[in-house]
C-alpha cells in the first residue's frame, strides 16, 4: 500500500502518549500527533529520524502524523492504523497461503463480544482473523508482542478460541512492519499472561501468522512470513 507523501525530521522527544516534538529538515519545530498508544520501546529514540504525513487540514490541532522512524538499520512503521491496511492487502492478494481461497473477504466483523478485523467466508465456512501491529524488537533479537500488558489482546485470544468451539477457523496476524530482527515470539517479559493465552489458544487450534514488512517512505506492504517460537 501506498503512504501519502511525508516530510522528514528528527525525533525530539515522545510525550503523553500522543504527542511527538520533531525537528523538521529545515530546523523547524513542530508537535505532531503520535498514533501509537504503546509504550514504542526500541522505536522511538531521540535523535532518530522519522517521516511523517500532512493532513493538510488547517483546523486539526497537530496537522501532521508520525509514520515512520529509522533506527540506523531499518524503516519502522510507527502508526499502528497501518497495519490493518497491509494486512487486507496482503490476505485480499492471496499472499498468505494459510489465508487463501476465500471468495469473500470483509472488516470489522462481530463475534461474541469482540470485534474482528478481518472475516473469510466460503459459503458456510468462515476464518475470523485479528491483526496486531508488532513494533517490539526484544533483546534476545526476535520481534515479541505486546510492547505493555494488554487485557483486551489477551481477551481476543479467548473469544478466538471460542471461534474454534464455534466450528470456524480462527486466527492471529502478527503484521511487523521492521525488518532488522528474526522469528516472533510472545513478549512473556512483559505480559505473561498474555503469553499464556497465546499458548492456550494455539493448543485450542487457534492459527498464528507472523508477516514482516517492507517498510520504505513511499511504501509499506506485507514481505515475508517469519517463524513463530512457542514458549521461548
Amino acid at each position: 500500500m501506498q503512504l501519502p507523501p511525508v516530510i522528514f525530521g528528527t525525533l525530539i522527544r515522545r510525550y503523553k502518549r500522543f504527542l511527538v516534538d520533531v525537528e523538521l529538515e529545515d530546523g523547524s519545530l513542530i508537535t505532531a500527533h503520535c498514533p501509537n498508544t504503546g509504550r514504542m520501546t526500541t522505536c522511538a529514540e531521540p535523535g532518530w529520524r522519522v517521516a511523517l504525513s500532512d493532513s493538510q487540514n488547517p483546523k486539526r490541532k497537530h496537522r501532521y502524523t508520525w509514520e515512520l522512524v529509522h533506527n540506523g538499520q531499518c524503516w519502522i512503521c510507527v502508526n499502528t492504523g497501518r497495519a490493518n491496511g497491509m494486512a487486507h492487502e496482503a490476505v485480499s492478494g492471496g499472499l498468505i497461503s494459510g489465508l487463501s481461497g476465500y471468495p469473500t473477504l470483509l472488516r470489522e466483523q462481530q463475534f461474541g463480544n469482540s470485534r474482528f478485523d478481518l472475516l473469510l467466508e466460503d459459503g458456510d465456512q468462515k476464518c475470523y482473523v485479528e491483526v496486531k501491529n508488532v513494533t517490539l524488537l526484544a533483546e534476545d533479537g526476535f520481534y515479541a508482542f505486546p510492547d505493555a500488558v494488554t487485557e483486551r489482546g489477551r481477551k481476543h485470544l479467548l473469544e478466538l478460541i471460542e471461534v474454534v468451539r464455534a466450528g470456524h477457523r480462527a486466527a492471529m496476524l502478527y503484521v511487523i512492519p521492521r525488518s532488522d530482527g528474526s522469528g516472533f515470539r510472545a513478549a512473556y517479559e512483559i505480559d505473561s499472561a498474555y503469553a499464556e493465552a497465546l499458548n492456550v489458544a494455539t493448543a485450542a487450534g487457534v492459527e498464528i501468522y507472523a508477516w514482516e514488512a517492507l517498510v520504505h517512505p513511499d511504501e509499506i506492504r506485507l514481505k515475508k512470513s517469519v517463524d513463530w517460537h512457542e514458549n521461548c
